[in-house]
Formats: structure tokens, sequence, C-alpha cells
């Protein structure tokens, strides 16, 4: 097992690189000048050039990219250009946002997504399998943005019961914290929900008819133990595949639903930095985005090998 999550780990670290290569390059071959959309129309070109040398704009590519990474390797991720602030306090200030929403919505989603789909694979054919179905379809198809609306109308402005905007950090009041989240995650949180549902359902039908599964009931193994045990277990692989994906999704996907629910996270931070051509935070925060993406993945491969140790063993 140590063997199989060193290899990985060591797959794991030239994707970083040719991923922080990707996106120093794609920020700074797209058109626009982010000292031009620094000083505005009326500045001079000696103004615009002394900005430029300023912050190293003037240097070749490659010399940019180099101080950029040393940089960033020794904890250093810049200073933004637009408001002079450190990225790392801007980040700092704008993850856990994202990251509470996130976990949020994933916990919506596994709670929801995983007990649909054992019940629709379970059930085929029935009236709950038909209603499951038709609930992920509706699901996959709104729009965050549509259903978080909805979600505000009824909740937030028809009953009451909940706030329509804004954050409150869940260490600081848990209570106001958890109601300021629950309308974010459930926007976010179905949606994903839905596609569990789907590919959980299709893996559970593939897993009900194994001969393990017809032993296991006709010895007469307890409804909990049968489901958790023998379907659930050997259904996971997918599963593990669509969450992985899903919370590496949630952090770069959150960008319309932080709008909605004007909350001040990583997406909003991006969007801001985009219009502002704010060349070190957008590195900054497209590669940690990349970062927890890449680590969720390899988090996600481990835990195959832990659930099906064919995985380990075939590798070797």
């Amino acid at each position: 097992m140590l063997a199989y999550v060193i290899r990985r780990v060591g797959q794991t670290i030239p994707v970083l690189a040719l991923v922080a290569i990707g996106i120093f390059l794609v920020v700074h071959i797209l058109p626009g000048d982010p000292v031009e959309a620094l000083v505005g129309q009326d500045a001079t070109q000696a103004d615009i050039d002394a900005m430029r040398d300023q912050y190293g704009l003037n240097d070749p590519l490659w010399s940019q990219f180099v101080s950029w990474l040393g940089a960033f390797v020794q904890g250093d991720l810049g200073t933004s250009y637009a408001t002079g602030k450190h990225v790392s306090s801007m980040i700092g200030g704008a993850l856990p946002v994202t990251i509470t929403l996130a976990l949020a919505a994933l916990i919506v989603s596994l709670v929801v997504g995983i007990p649909a789909a054992l019940t629709s694979g379970l059930r085929k054919g029935s009236l709950a399998d038909k209603a499951i179905l038709g609930g992920s379809l509706v699901g996959i198809s709104m729009p965050t943005f549509v259903l978080g609306v909805l979600l505000i109308l009824v909740f937030a402005v028809w009953l009451g019961w909940l706030p329509a905007s804004g954050y409150v950090d869940l260490a600081q009041d848990p209570f106001q914290g958890l109601r300021a989240i629950t309308l974010p995650a459930l926007s976010l949180g179905l949606m994903y929900a839905a596609n569990i549902t789907r590919i959980g359902r299709a893996a559970t039908l593939e897993v009900v008819p194994m001969d393990y599964v017809t032993m296991a009931r006709a010895s007469g193994v307890g409804f909990w133990s049968l489901r958790v045990k023998h379907i659930l277990r050997n259904a996971l692989i997918p599963i593990l595949t669509v969450v992985g994906v899903t919370f590496g999704s949630l952090l770069g996907g959150a960008v319309v639903t932080e709008k909605v629910f004007n909350l001040s996270g990583i997406g909003s931070l991006l969007i801001n930095a985009i219009t502002r051509r704010d060349y070190p935070v957008i590195q900054a925060t497209v590669f940690l985005i990349s970062v927890i993406y890449l680590l969720i993945n390899l988090l996600v491969d481990i835990l195959y090998a832990f659930v099906d140790p064919k995985v380990r063993y075939g590798n070797r």
C-alpha cells in the first residue's frame, strides 16, 4: 500500500509542473495589458513603461516565470497589481468561504445522492425509482443560479427562515454560520447529488446481480449489512470518482453561487482579478485550485486501493 501511495505522489509532481507552466502561459498570452487596465486612458507611455518595469513585465517571459515560480515555492504569492495587498492575505480571506461552501455542498450531495442511488438501484422500475430518476434529471438540467434564486424566494423571502445572502464564520457563530451557508450549499449540492445518484444507481445495478450478493441474501445477512458491506462498498469505485471530481468542480464552479448569495470566496476573487487583469492573483488562485483538485484526485486513487485491493496489486 505504501509503495502504491509513493508511486502516485511521484506521478503528481510532474503534473503540477505542467499545470504551473500552462497557467502562467495562458495568463500572459491572453490579450490585454494589466498596466493599461490600472493606469487608465490618461496615462502617458512613459508612465506605462515605468509601471511595467516596476512589476517586471518587460522582462523575458521565461525570466518572469522563473521568478514567479521561485517565489511561489518559497510561499510568496506576490502582490496584487490592483490593490497592493499580498495575494496570500487575499486568498487567506477568501479560501475559508469557498472551502466551507464546497464542504457543505459535498455533504448535501452525499447525504442526498448515495441513499437515492441505493434506493433507485435496489428498486429498479418501481415508482420510487422513476421519481428519483426524474428528480435527478431536473437537478442536472437546472442551472445553479436558477435553483439559488428559487431557494431565496421560498426560504428567505416568503418564509423568512434563512438569510438570503452573506457569510458568517462557523467558528465565531456556528448557528448563524449554518443558517447562512444552508441555501448556498443546497443550491450547489443538489445539482451534484443528481449526478451522484445517476452514477451510483448504475453501479448498484451492476453489483446487485453478483453471486456474493445473492449468497449474502440467502444466508440471511441483515438489511444494513447487505446494503452497506456487500452492495455499497462494491459500488463505491465509480461513486468515489464522481465525489472526487465533484469536490474539485465545487471549488472552481462556486463562482455563480457565490455571486448569487453575495459570498466573498475564491470565485469572486478570481472574477474580479480577471476583469482587472491582475496577474499575481489570477496565477496564484488558479494554481491553488489546481493543486487542491490534484490532491483530491490523489486521495481518491488512494481510497480506490483501500476499497479494492485489486487496484494496488494490479499496479505492481
